[in-house]
């Protein structure tokens, strides 16, 4: 006999053993009686215990089966007993897998927001941000310290401490890229200061930057093609007046008009490229690129132009290097822009032949670059800029020579675009140059990984940073 039937046996027979002994005591049952009695309560005992035993095994296994199959129970009442427990439990579960199903949507929609949130806890005025959405890791990384620590924010973040409803402000980032955002800090209990904060993050800056292009683009536009469109109209009206007719003077002026028109075809390019440019600088690229092959395809491209100023280029490239986050279609234009620069102006001093223009690249960190990254230089042997020019450089139209610059087809914003994408990869502009001796502009982009961490600013001069 199992033990569960043998002491089911034993709480059910004590009672009659009991009174069938008191019986036998007091001679009210001979003892041969009291003990066929005894027996047969025995007997009875030990069926009934088996079938409770049985009947209670049966119970347990219902309630652990999630079939909901029927169970047929001998025991009276234990059967309905049973079907009530399995229906709360069931109720029970249903509730729990729909609170399970509820949660893992709403954490599945926060994960998936576009918009960066972040969950703050601790007491008040000591906040720290405990999780935060994709969102919010691959637009700040590790710059959210920083964010916090932001007068606006921390006045939000007090306000929504002492109310319940939402706190709304604005807040402009300066570093790593200017930044504009409207923030939103709500606290999830009413009725407790220190309950956590959710805060909400909606970048504006490209339509805030749409805004101020819109304006840049008519006043840029309007002041650099002002001199082409001007030259363009004085041809038009010699040609229709005292020109008419000139068969000598026709072919000249058609070929400046030609060359005019080039050049405004030429601006309205480079001002479009670099809007498009700027609505994304505050997105940090995600695709990861090789950049050893990229340089070797961008010289490749560049073929044409180093034969039209017969200069030669020189590469001193490793076969590989680590990779990169990056935009290949906005780093071909950098690199393109300027060994473009570097085979124009080394023309300028050695004439069409005998110049040479090398690009280089090495793994940092150096002095100047303590976090881990790719220094790419591209060096000409041209005459040099002036040490006063070089902090203007990066700017829109600026220009070291205006003349010297139109004469070889620039617009004052091949450097301009090149700032703005080496400014969304997180990375560092630095133009060096000798007058006499050459340029060299250096492009240092962080690898994979490191997108977020900003080398320590240690100029040299001669030396700009854009």
């Amino acid at each position: 006999m199992n033990r569960p039937i043998a002491t089911i046996a034993a709480w059910l027979g004590f009672p009659p053993f009991v009174v069938l002994m008191i019986l036998v005591a007091s001679g009210t049952l001979r003892p041969w009686e009291g003990l066929l009695c005894l027996l047969g309560c025995a007997v009875w005992s030990i069926g009934a215990g088996a079938v409770l035993a049985r009947d209670l095994r049966r119970f347990g296994a219902s309630l652990a089966d999630e079939s909901g199959s029927d169970v047929h129970l001998l025991t009276p009442g234990l059967g309905q007993l049973a079907e009530r427990a399995r229906q709360t439990i069931d109720a029970e579960r249903r509730s729990r897998l729909t609170i399970a199903t509820n949660a893992s949507t709403s954490q599945s929609l926060l994960e998936r927001l576009p918009d960066a949130l972040f969950q703050l806890e601790g007491p008040p005025g000591m906040r720290r941000v405990v999780w935060c959405n994709p969102a919010a890791a691959n637009a700040y990384g590790t710059e959210e310290s920083a964010l916090l620590r932001h007068p606006a924010l921390r006045t939000a973040l007090q306000a929504a401490e002492a109310t319940n409803e939402p706190i709304r402000t604005t807040v402009s980032l300066a570093a790593p890229i200017p930044r504009d955002l409207d923030a939103t800090v709500i606290r999830t209990d009413s009725s407790d200061r220190s309950a956590p904060l959710y805060l909400l993050l909606t970048d504006r800056t490209r339509e805030r930057g749409l805004e101020r292009m819109r304006a840049d683009f008519v006043a840029n536009a309007s002041h650099e093609l002002r001199t082409p469109l001007t030259s363009l109209i004085g041809f038009i009206e010699t040609l229709q007046g005292p020109a008419l007719g000139d068969a000598e003077a026709l072919p000249r002026f058609l070929t400046i008009m030609g060359e005019q028109a080039a050049r405004m075809q030429r601006i309205i390019a480079d001002l479009l490229s670099l809007s498009r440019i700027e609505m994304t600088e505050h997105q940090p690229p995600a695709e990861r690129v090789d950049i050893v092959p990229l340089l070797r395809q961008v010289a490749a491209f560049m073929e044409p132009i180093l034969r039209d100023g017969r200069t030669s280029i020189k590469l001193d490239l490793p076969d590989q290097m680590p990779s990169i986050r990056g935009d290949a279609g906005q780093l071909t234009q950098v690199f393109g822009n300027l060994i473009d620069n570097a085979v124009k102006y080394s023309a300028l001093k050695h004439g069409k032949g005998g110049g040479t223009v090398t690009l280089t690249t090495v793994i940092t960190p150096t002095p100047q670059y303590a976090a881990p990254g790719i220094l790419i230089s591209v060096a000409d042997d041209g005459p040099g800029i002036a040490r006063e020019h070089l902090p203007r450089l990066t700017e829109r139209f600026y220009r070291a020579d205006k003349g010297r610059s139109r004469a070889i087809g620039g617009t004052g914003l091949g450097l301009a675009i090149v700032k703005h994408v080496v400014s969304r990869h997180r990375g560092r502009l630095t133009i060096e140059s000798i007058e006499g001796e050459g340029t060299t502009c250096h492009v240092w982009l962080p690898l994979a990984g490191e997108t977020n961490r900003a080398a320590p600013d240690r100029p040299r001069p001669p030396v700009h940073e854009g």
